[in-house]
């Protein structure tokens, strides 16, 4: 019993660290908003992250998951740690790159989040892409539908392992229901296709391959008329998207699948950036932009 009541205390006390903020927002439900879901984090040389950066200072890299609400409606765009992940990480990533590749404990994992806080089980879950970074809650949903483009379907037939995988324990389940994201060609803010979730224009993806085939991003304009943009692993910290630089080297040889369209990808968010300067971009795993706009369960408008 005393072992029970330890596990449910220590989920209690590290999800109320994770609600805190630099910069609180409205808790109160917004009609169309966002709430960034902190799983979990991780200390990194700084020049991992951020092209230039140094190799002694230490920044923390989250794992992050993302809430929408539009009207009634809510879906999850990437799920960050699942509750499964120390099991997944035991199968999925080699010895020999735990010590660069890994992450923080306790783990709060979405679907506890959302539960703490009363939010009826989602319908929808979109990935960025399928990398073990960002699909480990997946097996947490099961009610939900759980979308991928057409173009990241490859990778989940085919499963692989390591910091740059997409793993059989986290995909693998038959019970997952699979929904591909089929892009039209309808031009959204520069780019060629787009998919309208809602079909209102506030939430919008967009295809950026590079990083993976199926790699996508997501455009939500909130209540307040601020465009937030989600960039998944296009760029890993808005330092290294300013500089217009790739990964650090063996990081990107080990994590993106096409180099030459990773850097198209970035190049083209940009030059987004240069043509709408109000644009709030939100890179998966930037903790500094995450902290500034805060976590769950306060709401950004």
């Amino acid at each position: 019993m005393f072992r029970h009541l330890t596990i449910m205390l220590t989920v209690f006390i590290a999800a109320a660290l994770h609600a805190q903020t630099l910069a609180p927002k409205s808790s109160a439900l917004p009609d169309v908003g966002i709430a960034i879901i902190r799983t979990s984090q991780v200390a990194v040389a700084q020049a991992l992250l951020e092209p230039g950066g140094s190799i002694i200072r230490q920044v923390a890299s989250n794992f992050s998951a993302f809430l929408i609400k539009h009207h009634n409606d809510y879906l999850l765009f990437d799920t960050g740690m699942g509750k499964q992940i120390d099991g997944q990480y035991r199968q999925g990533m080699p010895i020999w790159w735990r010590p660069f590749f890994t992450y923080d404990k306790p783990v709060v994992s979405a679907r506890e989040q959302l539960d703490m806080a009363g939010i009826p089980p989602l319908n929808r879950v979109i990935l960025s892409h399928s990398h073990w970074d960002h699909a480990g809650g997946v097996l947490d949903f099961p009610e939900a539908r759980v979308g991928v483009a057409a173009a990241e379907l490859a990778l989940l037939h085919n499963p692989s392992t390591g910091p740059g995988g997409t793993w059989a324990s986290q995909i693998g389940a038959s019970s997952i229901q699979w929904e591909t994201l089929t892009f039209q060609p309808v031009p959204f803010k520069g780019y060629p296709e787009s998919l309208d979730l809602y079909q209102d224009g506030k939430v919008v993806l967009v295809p950026m391959p590079g990083h993976t085939p199926g790699s996508v991003g997501l455009f939500v304009t909130a209540d307040s008329g601020t465009v937030y943009f989600f960039i998944g692993d296009v760029a890993w910290t808005m330092a290294a998207l300013r500089q217009g630089k790739p990964k650090f080297w063996v990081a990107g040889k080990l994590v993106d699948g096409d180099a030459q369209q990773t850097q198209t990808a970035l190049e083209k968010v940009r030059t987004l950036i240069q043509a709408e300067p109000d644009l709030v971009v939100i890179p998966a795993h930037d903790s500094a932009v995450q902290d500034g706009l805060g976590y769950f369960p306060a709401w950004v408008r």
